[in-house]
């Protein structure tokens, strides 16, 4: 769907980035991490044209962006702002329709598709007509991406777009985020320098430093096949939860006890992280864990040790980083 060839932006004396190339897939949520002054708004601003490359070339769909009139193209994506970009002069409801409108689509399925989204993200008609002030951070955010998805873009761009918010926010909006069907079909781009979100949010990671990807993969990969050191010393501080959140319970399946007592409480699905899996155990860490495994349809039933244990069988198995 979209495809960065040897890409370079230079600032005066810097190179912003420095001949990048990346291929992203339809449907796919490529993250592009690192700290600030990486390159990484500046990658995501080139595939809208909100910055022009110096050299390179980015098409989206099998279309060369610079084909086309920028405002056209800026029509058909989709685009998150850190601090959500809403108008204060305008409603909700205006904020929202604002790329119908340029489109011309008519007020009735304007305001049906408007009053879609705002169901699908959990937010009452009552705030069509109130202005962004009136609203919490998160409330702002849920709009902004309203906004980004109301007429339907193939692509959604994201720059920062939970940063401006309290972790316990932030923490919900990602469960709505990976729920929400609207982005299921989506080629999604988003940058962040956040690496829980990343590694939460991303299918692909690239990670970037001084204007360059140093490596492209799966959460997986970055974890346990880093590229070189600083990839490694990137992530060090969080391998740990980050193996947590990464590594599901289907993967260490076959390491889990199979004559645990079944008892009855809920069953919790073996495509859950093993973070799940630990914070189901916070709440009643005496008793048994149930987890179906949908492919054979198998349930286990495993105390917090058996867990553990099965991590670790499931951890000392792979490649030492």
């Amino acid at each position: 769907m979209i495809k960065v060839e040897h890409l370079v932006k230079t600032f005066g004396a810097t190179k912003a980035v420095n001949d990048i190339s990346f291929e992203v897939n339809e449907g796919e949520n490529l993250v592009l991490l690192g700290t600030s002054g990486c390159g990484k708004t500046t990658t995501l601003k080139m595939l809208n044209r909100l910055i022009e490359p110096d050299s390179g070339a980015i098409s989206i769909d099998g279309k060369n962006i610079l084909g086309h009139p920028a405002e056209l193209l800026r029509r058909g994506i989709g685009y998150v702002l850190q601090n959500n970009g809403l108008f204060p002069h305008y409603t909700v409801a205006e904020n929202i329709a604002i790329v119908p409108n340029l489109l011309k689509w008519d007020k009735t399925k304007t305001q049906k598709r408007v009053e879609e989204l705002l169901e699908k993200l959990h937010l009452d008609k009552n705030y069509l007509n109130v202005y962004p002030n009136e609203l919490s951070g998160g409330q702002q955010q849920r709009i902004g991406l309203a906004r980004a998805l109301v007429a339907d873009p193939p692509v959604l761009l994201m720059d920062e777009p939970f940063g401006a918010l309290d972790n316990v926010t932030r923490s919900k909006i990602h469960d709505e985020f990976l729920a929400l069907d609207e982005l299921k079909r989506k080629t999604i781009i988003m940058v962040t320098h956040d690496v829980q979100e990343a590694f939460e949010l991303g299918d692909r990671i690239a990670l970037m430093d001084k204007g360059k990807i140093v490596q492209i993969g799966s959460p997986n990969d970055l974890l346990f096949k880093p590229a070189n050191d600083l990839v490694n010393d990137f992530l060090k501080e969080q391998h740990l939860q980050l193996e947590f959140k990464t590594i599901k319970l289907s993967d260490i399946w076959e390491y889990l006890p199979n004559n645990g007592k079944k008892i009855n409480t809920s069953l919790l699905s073996a495509q859950a992280g093993v973070w799940v899996a630990l914070e189901n155990f916070k709440f009643y860490p005496r008793e048994n864990l149930n987890i179906l495994n949908q492919e054979n349809k198998e349930i286990k039933s495993v105390t917090f040790d058996q867990l553990m244990s099965a991590f670790s069988n499931y951890k000392n198995r792979l490649p030492h980083e």
